[in-house]
């Protein structure tokens, strides 16, 4: 049974926190961390073209900023949870299970992943600027 009074602010806490996670991930990773001439070698070095780096970055920050402000937060999260099973996939895969394995494994963008999974199934929670429209069920 899902609590109708607190699933909201679940949702919500789930929003932001993963918001404020990808933000981080997307532009202070990204951009300060390992810089993005960084960023488009490791992208280079998947087999992917080094520009894919500032798209992810942008997205993944744009992305971020949504899942905050509670706008279309259930597509958001559906793109970014399949974004991550992509990374999961090609930037962690050969690292193994532990994401403190050198290169970080897989561990974490999975679960991130589910977690993403998880707020397009919950909803967009309380104080959503732009809620996403969900057909009805009977």
């Amino acid at each position: 049974m899902v609590d109708q009074q607190y699933a909201p602010y679940a949702a919500l806490l789930l929003r932001v926190s993963m918001g404020i996670l990808f933000i981080l991930h997307g532009l202070y990773l990204k951009v300060f961390v390992f810089s993005m001439a960084g960023a488009s070698g490791y992208f280079g070095s998947l087999g992917l073209p080094g520009w894919f780096a500032w798209v992810v970055m942008i997205y993944e920050t744009i992305g971020g900023i949504m899942l905050i402000l509670g706008i279309y937060a259930r597509p958001v999260a559906v793109f970014l949870g399949v974004h991550l099973l992509a990374a999961a996939y090609l930037g962690h895969g050969n690292a193994g299970w532990q994401f403190t394995n050198r290169g970080g494994g897989y561990e974490f963008p999975v679960f991130w992943a589910i977690a993403c999974f998880a707020l397009a199934l919950l909803g967009d929670g309380i104080h959503a600027m732009k809620r996403s429209v969900m057909p009805q069920s009977n």
